[in-house]
């Protein structure tokens, strides 16, 4: 995996199922949740006033601008996403997820980064969920 460039070398995903999600009990994950979802989240956020094909185009869109970060895995059906972003010195690689969903009176976001590689990721995964939290956000308000 850290020989490896992109996203070849991590293992195949399957799709994340939100609702059944156990976090592992190691500190090198972050979990955004809408606060209208039951669950584990380490972060909530009111569901957004758009549909969820416009969520999950400006979430694409997020990921497809952040820094040595490589599509992974797409499931349309469920408006989820999945990419690899690299480390810039050793070329780890962590797992980003993220989803869309009616939610309450509008469209939720789930926003799962991980660590495949270590215990701690040193609030890594945390500041790059809170930077496409950001990213996100600003895409709704520009539509």
């Amino acid at each position: 995996m850290l020989l490896s460039r992109g996203a070849k070398g991590v293992p195949a995903p399957a799709p994340v199922d939100f609702a059944t999600l156990t976090l592992p009990p190691t500190p090198n994950t972050c979990l955004l949740t809408p606060g209208t979802a039951p669950g584990i989240g380490h972060l909530h956020r009111d569901p957004y006033p758009v549909t969820p094909d416009q969520a999950f185009a400006a979430i694409r869109a997020v990921g497809a601008a952040q820094p040595r970060c490589f599509p992974l895995a797409e499931y349309p059906g469920r408006r989820q996403a999945q990419w690899v972003a690299r480390t810039r010195l050793m070329n780890y690689p962590d797992i980003i997820v993220a989803e869309v969903a009616p939610a309450g009176a509008g469209t939720g976001l789930w926003l799962y980064s991980r660590s495949l590689i270590g215990r701690s990721d040193f609030g890594v995964n945390r500041a790059r969920v809170m930077t496409w939290l950001a990213a996100f956000e600003d895409r709704l308000r520009q539509g």
